[in-house]
Formats: C-alpha cells, structure tokens, sequence
C-alpha cells in the first residue's frame, strides 16, 4: 500500500488540540486539583506503558516513513506497489508485528520532512535510507536501531572527467540539502584543501537536473545512492563514473521515536531475524524443512514448540512479538541476504562490510534464546 503524509495536517491536528487544552485550562486545574493521588499515579502509569506496537496492533498497519525514487532502495511502481531493499524492510517489520509483510502504508517523505514526520507521530518508523549520527541521536528525537546496510560517502562524475576525487580543485560539487552529505563534502574540501563551491539542492530532482545541464562537476553523496541514481541515468549508467574514494561513514537503518522502547525493541529484532535466517542457512524457500530440525537454536528461533519436562511450549522472549515472527519475516520477505540479492546486487553493489560477520563482514545478530 501506498499513503503519502501531509506534515502540515498533522501540525493543524496538534495546533486543535492544543487549542482545545487551553481553552478548558481552568476546567483542567479544577479537575487535577480535586483528582486522588492514586488517580494521578494510574494515568501516569498508563501512559508510561503506551507504546507504538498497541496503536499498530489495534490499526492492523505499519506506518512506513519511506521514499519513492530511489533505485534499489525505494521506488513507487506504476500499479502503486513500493519496490525496493527498503520497502522490504518496511515488510520485514510489518511481518514480524502483524504476520503480514503488505500490512503497510508506504508513507512517501521528502528529506526535510523525516525526523518532523516521526515526531509528530506520522509515522510509526523511518527506513528511509537515514545516517545514524550522534546529532541525530540527541537532537532529533530519534532512536536509531540496527543498521541494515553500511555506507559511505563517494563522488560521481562524468566518465572520465576525473580519476580521483583529489584531482578536483576548484570544483562544483552538488548535493541534497538536509543531509549528512552537506556537511562532509565541505570537511572533505577542506581536508584536501581543493576548495569545492558546494551546492545544495532541496531533492534529487533539482539535483539531477543540475548535474546534466553541466551545473556540477561533481554529485556527491552515499555510494549505494550514487549507484541507484547511476544507473537510471538518462544516458545510460556508462555516462557516469564513481570514483574509488569514499570519505565518511554512513551507517543506514531503521529509526523509531525516543522513549518507547518495546516499539524498538519489536523493530529491532524484525531486522535481526533477516540476518539470524542467513546465518542458518533459512530462506524463503526452504523455510519450512527447517520446521522439523533437531537444532533446538533453530526451533526456538522459528517459534517451534519444544518438547520439555514440563510439556511442550514456543519461546515467548517477551519482546511483544508472536512467538513465529522469524518464520514470518523469513518465509513472506526472505532473509538478509534474498532482500540484498534481490534489489542491490543487481546495480552492481557486492556485499562488502555487508556481509555476515562469519565472512568477515558487520551484520551480527544477538543469539535468540
């Protein structure tokens, strides 16, 4: 399903209902006043324990803060459907939640509108292609989770205008505006002492329009973006060369609202069981043979009842999730490395650090028991 926000509604719902708050000010101190104390400690527990989860229980849907033009990550189809390594992890979540990975709403957000999007409540989680940053982490009411795909940031150019990014003194480099790649392009300019003019561009339309009317000499901005958009590229992805330097850190994933922690921590482990599956060797296809294995890590993992002096049960590790989400995620979307093949090795990106780390990459999970 496809659902696009309109950030400003939601401003005008906040503003009725703060203006409803004020107008009954005197009512409400009257009221809190005359209120016990055993009341006040209720609502105030009750709305400690509210989480995300019970809304997207009760609405039977996944508010997914996406985008809809990036190859690879993210792109709207024509029959309305959201195609992409992204998409599929708005599926992941959707179904280790509901059991359903198209129980989603696609919620289509411009960059500047992200972090606004997801505090105001917009969204239920951002996978949106975001850096995790520390700024971000402190200032923007976000919590990031763990990173589904790790990044960096690189340079495009036309074919063979430059062999390296340290060639380019005095260029124009562009890049979108709200993002962590504004800030890096300056430092890198800067650390080279090649004195870029840095342009930025509030999206990648704006953007790419620039670059083919000859206003740049430069796109920079995270490499797995440079592919996507390389190879959708007017004149074909030969056109277009991708220098060899990368120059920052750019960990992508998931990011939900601060302080609900068993929202993240459902989220959390949504990502988890994608990378869990392609360490036992679990995919899509051959999910179910696993439901009979004699691994009881596998068992538990799966959600199969297990055999014990006491009778039989599934391992329920409190995390607010059915006891089979990993089956579901796995056998409706597939594992970490079926939604890697499936959408990013196509553009020419290998797995690198993205790899397991029992072949020497980053994706780890914590053990399931």
């Amino acid at each position: 399903m496809k659902k696009t926000v309109g950030i400003m509604a939601g401003f005008a719902a906040v503003a009725l209902v703060l203006s409803g708050c004020a107008s009954s000010a005197d009512d409400s101190a009257t009221s809190a006043a005359t209120s016990s104390d055993d009341s006040a400690t209720t609502t105030e527990a009750a709305v400690a324990t509210t989480s995300v989860m019970d809304a997207v229980m009760e609405a039977g849907v996944v508010r997914c803060g996406t985008r809809d033009a990036l190859p690879g990550f993210a792109v709207l189809q024509e029959d309305g459907t959201h195609v992409g390594f992204d998409s599929d992890f708005c599926r992941v979540i959707a179904a280790a939640v509901l059991g359903d990975a198209e129980a989603v709403d696609m919620v289509d957000l411009e960059t500047a509108d992200r972090f606004t999007a997801l505090q105001s409540g917009a969204i239920d989680v951002l996978v949106r292609n975001t850096t995790w940053t520390a700024s971000r982490d402190g200032t923007e009411g976000a919590n990031f989770l763990q990173t589904n795909f790790y990044d960096g940031q690189g340079m495009m150019v036309n074919a063979g205008s430059y062999d390296s990014v340290s060639d380019m003194n005095g260029a124009v480099v562009c890049v979108a505006k709200g993002t962590t790649t504004e800030g890096n392009a300056a430092l890198e300019s800067t650390r080279l002492g090649l004195g870029w003019e840095v342009r930025a561009f509030d999206d990648t339309d704006l953007l790419l329009e620039a670059f083919i009317a000859g206003q740049c000499d430069g796109w920079s901005s995270d490499v797995s973006q440079l592919t996507g958009f390389r190879s959708a590229y007017p004149d074909g992805p030969a056109a277009l060369e991708i220098l060899p330097e990368v120059f920052s850190k750019e960990p992508l994933g998931p990011a939900v609202l601060d302080g609900d922690t068993q929202w993240a921590q459902a989220v959390n482990w949504a990502i988890f069981a994608t990378i869990q599956a392609e360490e036992f060797g679990i995919t899509s296809a051959n999910v179910d043979s696993f439901l009979s294995s004699e691994d009881v890590t596998i068992q538990r993992f799966l959600g199969v009842e297990i055999e014990t002096d006491e009778g039989s049960s599934a391992l329920d590790p409190g995390l607010g999730l059915p006891t089979d989400f990993a089956y579901q995620v796995v056998s409706q979307v597939g594992n970490y490395g079926e939604i890697f093949e499936r959408h990013l090795a196509p553009l020419g990106l290998e797995r690198g650090v993205n790899a397991l780390w029992s072949d020497g990459g980053l994706m780890y999970a914590p053990p399931y028991r």
